[in-house]
């Protein structure tokens, strides 16, 4: 298969073609606010095998079905509470997937074998107009090959993803850089199953408390069953593996330079590249106090050292507040939760 690359910005029938090759069954790349997604129509069961079968992705990983307004729950959703009207009124369109009873016109292979799906509205004008022109709901996990970093540009999902689908649409870099929060309102109180684009603080705004779950704190044993994508499996990881170091920024780069070896690669601060300058594979991802920076950069960060020799990699990691928490979250993913924490202790 030979995969296109549409540009819009060059081609006025770019976003039309895309439409017509997602109607007709095929898989394109597309681009979102959050990371690009690869995307097939949510209501063909064949077409979403695609989507599996390009990223080799296991099918009990649900997928997030994506609407271009917000009359269009009514055919995915079972049901739309007042909760989940409040999350839409305050985010939507925007970076966040609600989990919601599903009706049985989504298949099961759409939504992992659950009775559950997720749903997100994206702000992404380009996304917005491609699942116009497609006529249908989109499902359209991250445009990468399973268990790599997720692809913010066109470049990336051509990386991965060359000859293995349709096309790829390219929108330029995207704005938020990590996926959509997931928020589950399927139990008795509202659960954070992945941060992400909007924070915990702005749902607790919103719904009061919210659970967050063990997901986030902890790998989750690959035969349990979970409701959101990102919550099992090796996810977000470069080829090299990954040690995350959690404290301040000085005392964990000091810990990291005491590590070093002879391959081995930092992805660090950007004020703390200096330190490590000529004693290793220096990838930066933003200053540390600068979070919507980091969350735009680690993806891309991590895709860069598998053009080097490392043979392990250190990552500093910021605090858990704001975004900062999706952020952690994907590096910790990526490092299958191996850290080392120079907090514990701490009073």
């Amino acid at each position: 298969m030979q995969t296109k690359l549409l540009r819009p910005s060059e081609d006025a029938t770019a976003l039309e073609t895309a439409g017509a090759l997602l109607r007709a069954g095929e898989v394109v790349g597309i681009p979102t606010e959050t990371v690009y997604g690869l995307a097939a129509n949510a209501l063909d069961p064949d077409a979403v095998a695609r989507i599996f079968a390009a990223k080799g992705r296991p099918q009990d990983n649900p997928l997030i079905v994506h609407i271009a307004a917000l009359d269009d729950v009514d055919g995915i959703a079972a049901e739309f509470p007042p909760q989940a009207q409040a999350l839409a009124q305050a985010f939507w369109p925007g970076p966040l997937t609600i989990i919601l009873p599903k009706q049985d016109r989504i298949p099961m292979v759409t939504s992992g074998g659950l009775n559950t799906v997720g749903i997100r509205f994206p702000s992404h004008p380009m996304a917005q107009a491609i699942i116009r022109a497609a006529g249908v709901p989109l499902a359209a996990p991250s445009a990468n090959t399973s268990g790599r970093p997720s692809t913010t540009t066109a470049q990336h999902v051509m990386e991965d993803l060359d000859g293995k689908i349709a096309a790829v649409v390219d929108g330029g870099p995207c704005t938020v850089g990590v996926e959509s929060t997931v928020v589950s309102l399927c139990g008795a109180r509202p659960r954070l199953l992945r941060p992400g684009g909007i924070s915990l603080e702005q749902l607790q705004s919103v719904l009061g408390i919210v659970e967050v779950d063990r997901a986030l704190r902890e790998k989750i044993d690959d035969t349990e069953k979970v409701s959101a994508p990102g919550m099992k499996y090796r996810h977000y990881a470069p080829n090299a593996p990954v040690t995350v170091v959690v404290g301040p920024a000085q005392a964990s780069a000091d810990y990291i330079y005491a590590q070093l070896g002879e391959n081995s690669g930092v992805l660090c601060f950007d004020e703390c590249a200096q330190q490590f300058s000529g004693k290793a594979v220096v990838e930066t991802f933003g200053p540390a106090e600068d979070k919507e920076e980091q969350a735009r950069e680690v993806f891309d960060a991590l895709r860069r050292f598998d053009d080097t020799d490392c043979t392990e990699i250190f990552a500093q990691c910021p605090s858990a507040s704001g975004i900062g928490l999706a952020v952690a979250n994907r590096i910790k993913k990526a490092a299958g939760f191996h850290v080392v924490d120079l907090t514990e202790g701490e009073a």
